[in-house]
């Protein structure tokens, strides 16, 4: 499925080297203030051309198609485009048998019956997050004055981003990292229990992004090694301040009211310029890969903005339901 949202709904569609990539966002307010401009900072802090990060540079301009009117939204759906433009798709000619590990390439050929577009990863590529990061940008707008900020705090199991990711590229490898989230100014009672917590409504989101692998709340995977009385956030006043934050901003799925802090872990980009062993399903053959085209050595340097992201679009959707 490509949508999310009950209040709020998203549908993410468009291939890597197809003609261009999008989001339709249906449920948005009417009124709210929205230009193109709007969109810049985030779309730039997502983009590539540092050290780490691809050569292919997209101009990713949006383009407002629908949903918008003299500067505001009209309260029908919005689509919003990015056309692909910088794209060398010979790159991936060689890849329709002999198949890239740690992508998505084997069970999509399996699921889809041959048929999916390979190119730049097609359905399945990173560049689909564009329309994750424009919907944010009016998310953020929706749920203000919460706010949210996400940054790396480990790169290749490394505080020095820089050599880590020095090393990396010398050894034609890649690397994964660390990418911490907090929102703050979060108000008591947005969540629910059991299957529409906020933990488990932002991981669903969060796990929409390419190479994440976990996501921990609070005091995570070290709560296991702590004692009751330990792990419990002493409550200090009426509006529910606690001494200690390791539940994460979060009891029973709800927010408590204070800072919501959980990290995300990235996996190192599947594709690197070493020679991998592996198998041929045309030759029937395990035989050597050498991938070509432009990818990133380190992916998380990309994502913090998306986490942002997705974490206002599942916030927004709250709200906007709170609201009803």
């Amino acid at each position: 499925m490509n949508s999310f949202g009950r209040i709020f709904k998203i549908s993410i569609f468009g291939e890597s080297h197809g003609k261009a990539v999008g989001i339709t966002i249906n449920g948005c307010p009417a009124g709210i203030e929205i230009s193109e401009t709007n969109f810049n900072f985030d779309l730039q802090r997502r983009k590539s051309g540092s050290t780490g990060t691809t050569t292919r540079i997209e101009d990713d301009i949006p383009e407002i198609l629908s949903g918008i009117f003299e500067g505001k939204t009209t309260g029908s759906p919005i689509t919003i485009i990015f056309k692909n433009t910088n794209v060398k798709s010979k790159d991936y000619s060689r890849l329709k048998n002999h198949l890239r590990p740690g992508h998505a390439d084997f069970v999509a050929k399996n699921k889809y019956s041959g048929f999916t577009d390979i190119r730049g990863g097609g359905h399945f590529s990173g560049r689909l997050t564009l329309g994750l990061v424009a919907a944010g940008v009016i998310a953020k707008k929706i749920i203000s004055p919460i706010k949210i900020k996400a940054k790396i705090t480990e790169i290749g199991g490394s505080k020095d981003f820089e050599e880590a990711i020095k090393k990396a590229i010398e050894e034609n490898d890649s690397i994964g990292g660390i990418v911490e989230c907090t929102i703050n100014n979060m108000p008591i009672g947005l969540g629910e229990p059991f299957f529409d917590s906020i933990e488990s409504v932002i991981s669903h989101l969060v796990f929409s992004i390419p190479a994440v692998k976990g996501i921990e709340f609070g005091s995570g995977f070290a709560s296991a090694k702590m004692t009751g009385s330990e792990h419990n956030d002493l409550i200090l006043n009426e509006i529910g301040k606690t001494k200690t934050n390791n539940a994460g901003g979060i009891n029973g799925g709800i927010s408590n009211g204070n800072e919501i802090i959980f990290k995300v872990a990235i996996k190192p980009t599947s594709s690197i310029g070493k020679n991998q062993e592996t198998f041929n399903f045309e030759t029937k053959k395990i035989e050597t890969l050498k991938i070509e085209g432009r990818h990133d050595t380190c992916i998380a340097l990309r994502i913090p903005v998306i986490i942002e992201a997705v974490t206002a679009i599942a916030i927004a959707d709250f709200k906007l339901i709170l609201n009803k």
